[in-house]
């Protein structure tokens, strides 16, 4: 497994990481479900010991994942194992109606950096980012001032942003003028390049790059089809509705004709294509189970040149407006 610098921290982190809010199991907002439905912690367990057998050093997670569910897998998986890089989120609450509630006051972050810890049972965490925090809660100070408090007091290494999935400009935009942080989270993959921008500016910055949802909820596995349901438990059953999977699988059928031509599964070609961009500091698929562990980190390729150029030129001609469907269905 190769290893990238995260930005210009000491941070050496594997290129392929372990995404965690698969583990943290069904969770509901209200009636909405975030989590991916029903998990074995077993399994869990199992998957994460898997990865870092095959040299995954770096775990993303976040105190909302489960409810805190992932970050108690974590901790009882790995304790405060210094070779493993945690990285987790704080900024997701609950209200007593069962609504999110989005907190970034510094007294609720104080208090949720210590539960984290206490689950992890880890002493710091080495990442803490602010779960898709807006520009008016950077602006506020609150936040800031927690991250800078926790920071010298060693409960965390480095703190960051993750960034808004569909429109991730205006808190990167102001998080680079204003030198806020170590490095951002966005959403990049062949269905979703928006975040493709932010790169170059965020490297010179001295920012690291997490790049997350690299298979777009599992449309780029290369494993759904048209009978291919999910549970009312499962975030994807409101997500990936019939009139986006049907269009995505269509859409999709010319990018798997180069998975052929690698020998390389959808999945690999999916990750392969993100780490192309040497800005990226670490990929975090999803990962629940040994199978995906195994995949997920092996068989990254080296993309020839036009074949990269082909997946850019056919996000602009086609995939776009997949983006597009999705971000209305979700709204």
């Amino acid at each position: 497994m190769n290893k990238r610098r995260f930005g210009h921290t000491d941070l050496q982190v594997s290129e392929v990481g372990f995404g965690a809010w698969a583990i943290g199991g069904p969770f509901q907002a209200g009636d909405i479900p975030l989590g991916w439905g029903k998990t074995d912690d077993e399994e869990s367990c199992k998957a994460l010991k898997t990865a870092v057998d095959r040299g995954v050093n770096f775990i993303d997670t976040a105190d909302f994942y489960g409810l805190g569910h992932s970050e108690t897998l974590i901790g009882k998986t790995f304790g405060n194992n210094r070779d493993i890089i945690i990285a987790s989120k704080v900024g997701h609450r609950l209200g007593e109606d069962g609504s999110i509630v989005f907190d970034y006051s510094k007294d609720y972050i104080m208090g949720a950096c210590e539960a984290s810890l206490k689950r992890l049972k880890r002493n710091s965490i080495d990442l803490y980012q602010l779960h898709t925090a807006r520009v008016s809660h950077l602006r506020q100070g609150d936040c800031l001032m927690a991250m800078e408090t926790l920071q010298k007091a060693g409960k965390i290494r480095y703190w960051g942003t993750s960034l808004n999935t569909y429109n991730p400009f205006p808190e990167a935009e102001h998080a680079l003028e204003n030198n806020l942080g170590y490095g951002f989270q966005l959403a990049l993959n062949i269905i979703n390049q928006r975040a493709l921008p932010i790169l170059k500016d965020a490297l010179e910055s001295g920012f690291g790059i997490i790049a997350r949802m690299p298979l777009q909820f599992g449309l780029l596995s290369g494993k759904f089809s048209t009978e291919t349901t999910f549970s009312e438990n499962d975030h994807r059953h409101f997500r990936l509705r019939p009139p986006v999977m049907e269009k995505a699988l269509n859409d999709l059928k010319p990018v798997w004709k180069m998975a052929d031509k690698y020998g390389i599964s959808p999945v690999q070609l999916s990750l392969s294509f993100i780490l192309s961009f040497p800005e990226v500091s670490t990929v975090i698929p999803g990962i629940r189970t040994v199978d995906q562990a195994n995949e997920n980190s092996t068989g990254i390729v080296k993309l020839e040149r036009e074949d990269r150029v082909y997946l850019l030129e056919y996000y602009d001609e086609r995939l776009k407006k997949l983006l597009e469907m999705m971000e209305q269905k979700e709204g």
